[in-house]
């Protein structure tokens, strides 16, 4: 029996994301938040012949505490889209004040829910559910993670085109480190399960690893004005979220990629900061699932000196973002 709620479930991720959640069998019970349009968007999920049952919410009459009530797994794609000319700032500041009222909505009502932070700029949201969590005395980091999904199904899809077998995407595995913004991101191509073709080098492969780490932008631009990556970022987080959910029902040695709080596992964080030369909070790495939460967190294994540099070139902007969400909760008199 396991409970997920979606929240901002009538926007362009939370819709297709509930859809896809709807449709996997390991969910018993589907709840849907948000502002608007969640009791419509429920009656029409709920008419999918799987086995979750489906109830949409609205802020009236304690909707956020009835929606989360009983929750193991929470999901959150609140917020604006990115727009063009949108910088990830302009972002935060919008969707910051969001994130954190949902917080605390899962601090008091669901605190050993599994958290899934999809809400833009992650690298920055993440910590603010931290915070608020920390603030309500709840704080488990093994429970927190930020989606960071899209980046890795990005560079499995771009290295099966580079290769020249889409058929093989769904097979091709690498892992993507660091953030979830911009230059923050760092394909560790090296190590990617298909090997890329031989010579494939220079600018070449600089421009493979800046489409994965600027692929957002690429969608703002074909959607001119009328969103951002909003299905791939649905299929993404659907992904990571059966995932905790195979975890949490007792599956063994799931890993993948996620933006975590590295004292979900002291040592292996600790191994991490030494590997990346620095001292940081949060970082996204390969991490071990289980029904508590984050397991074990993995190292970078062996990296090229070309990879080296793309994170120390990420690791300023990475520790501004985290700071900036760290202090966002205080800035607000939380």
């Amino acid at each position: 029996m396991v409970k997920a709620v979606v929240l901002g479930a009538a926007g362009g991720i939370g819709q297709p994301l509930s859809l896809l959640l709807k449709c996997n069998p390991l969910i018993t019970e589907l709840s849907l938040y948000d502002i608007v349009n969640t009791p419509g968007v429920a009656a029409d999920l709920s008419h999918i012949a799987t086995p979750a049952k489906v109830v949409g919410y609205l802020p009236p009459d304690d909707g956020l505490k009835k929606a989360l009530t009983g929750a193991q797994v929470v999901i959150i794609p609140a917020g604006v889209p990115r727009k063009p000319g949108m910088t990830r700032d302009d972002l935060f500041k919008i969707n910051a004040g969001i994130v954190e009222g949902l917080a605390t909505g899962i601090a008091t009502v669901a605190p050993k829910a599994f958290v899934l932070v999809i809400s833009n700029p992650v690298n920055s949201t993440v910590p603010i559910v931290a915070e608020v969590f920390k603030k309500y005395n709840v704080f488990d980091p093994k429970r927190i993670f930020g989606v960071t999904t899209l980046d890795v199904v990005r560079a499995s899809t771009f290295v099966a085109e580079t290769i020249g077998d889409l058929s093989k995407s769904a097979d091709v595995v690498v892992p993507v480190v660091g953030g979830h913004s911009g230059v923050t991101i760092v394909p560790l191509l090296s190590q990617s399960s298909h090997p890329l073709p031989s010579g494939f080098s220079g600018e070449k492969l600089d421009a493979l690893v800046h489409r994965i780490q600027f692929g957002g932008d690429e969608v703002v631009k074909a959607k001119d004005g009328a969103g951002s990556a909003t299905l791939s970022m649905a299929y993404a987080g659907a992904e990571f979220a059966v995932k905790v959910i195979k975890a949490l029902n007792g599956q063994k040695g799931l890993i993948a990629p996620s933006f975590v709080h590295l004292s979900a596992d002291p040592a292996g964080g600790e191994a991490l900061k030494k590997e990346i030369g620095t001292d940081i909070e949060y970082f996204s790495a390969p991490v071990e699932l289980g029904a508590e939460g984050v397991i074990k967190i993995n190292s970078l294994g062996k990296i090229t000196p070309e990879e080296k540099k793309l994170i120390e070139a990420a690791i300023p902007e990475l520790t501004n973002n985290i700071q900036t969400g760290v202090a966002f909760p205080k800035k607000s008199n939380l």
